[in-house]
């Protein structure tokens, strides 16, 4: 005979086992795979990762400060000779790139997923990195701050850092903005000499049109004397410097000992304005010609050399 309190019990297990079975998720046949990362790089070519690289070396200092800037500075394994900036990159293994020559068996060695190139890298050393079976993404120079944002994004997205980069552009953008409108008002553009190598001290070389240098001078609220030239990079000569009488300069290559004292002790130079009022100051070149998230750095300096009394 079938005792009721059994035929209850069992139903009782049976139903608590279908409840618990109903409710767990269900294996499914196939798992869903993230979709691979393509991109167009700076030579043109459709670059593709299945997955955000884990391993990543960079072929320039602008590309080594975009990786540390969007919190990918742990996935740099190897970088070149003059990264050095933030202080952490120093401590990662040099690759080279002294006088453009790297060294590709340390890179294999590294087993890189990925090689962020830049402008200054050749299609010869790419192409080269490829046939060893490396993946290469050309990082191409940006013309504006804009663009700059771009590439952080574009560097972001191949290294899975997305949502830090946005954060980032965000920050930069609200920083160039308060800048601007510092300056919209301003009436009186001091004219500005950037000097950048005074190797000959009468003729130096500068920063023409189409450089981050003549950007940077425009949007902080100064004129470049050099804009006016034919190129980009050029020489300028104590004749013309006199005619265009800078009421400022500014001395880009202060990291290789040229001063303000020594500025004024050059023959010729003493009846230029920014000489005459002892308006020279040195400045870190990285700021304003790397092409990276400091350049928002070096607007804002640029914008307090210019105009101090707007940011007291």
């Amino acid at each position: 005979m079938i005792n009721k309190s059994s035929i209850s019990g069992v139903t009782l297990l049976l139903v608590i086992t279908l409840l618990i079975t109903g409710c767990a998720p269900q294996p499914t046949a196939t798992q869903a795979q993230p979709a691979p990362i393509k991109l167009t790089d700076g030579l043109g070519r459709e670059i593709m990762l299945l997955t955000p690289a884990q391993r990543v070396v960079s072929l320039a200092p602008s590309n080594t400060e975009i990786l540390f800037a969007i919190n990918a500075g742990s996935l740099v394994v190897g970088r070149d000779e003059f990264s050095d900036y933030p202080g952490d990159a120093k401590n990662i293994p040099s690759i080279g790139g002294a006088f453009t020559k790297y060294n590709n068996e340390a890179i294999v060695a590294l087993k890189p997923d990925l090689v962020l190139a830049a402008e200054i890298n050749t299609s010869d050393q790419v192409k080269a990195l490829e046939d060893l079976g490396i993946t290469v993404f050309m990082v191409s120079n940006p013309s504006t701050l804009e663009e700059m944002y771009t590439r952080l994004l574009t560097v972001a997205q191949l290294t899975g850092r997305t949502t830090e980069a946005s954060a980032l552009v965000e920050t930069l953008k609200g920083r160039v903005e308060i800048i601007k409108k510092a300056v919209s008002g301003v009436t009186v553009q001091p004219k500005v000499f950037y000097e950048l190598d005074s190797t000959t001290p009468n003729a130096p070389y500068t920063a023409g049109p189409g450089t981050f240098v003549d950007l940077l001078i425009q949007m902080a609220g100064g004129e470049n004397v050099g804009s006016s030239l034919s190129s980009a990079w050029a020489q300028i000569s104590i004749e013309q410097l006199l005619i265009l009488n800078p009421s400022l300069i500014l001395l880009g290559d202060a990291a290789y000992g040229i001063t303000a004292e020594s500025v004024k002790q050059r023959t010729g130079w003493e009846s230029i304005d920014a000489v005459k009022n002892d308006r020279i100051y040195p400045i870190d070149d990285n700021l304003v010609s790397r092409p990276g998230p400091r350049l928002v750095d070096g607007l804002e300096e640029l914008a307090k050399l210019f105009h101090p009394e707007l940011f007291k």
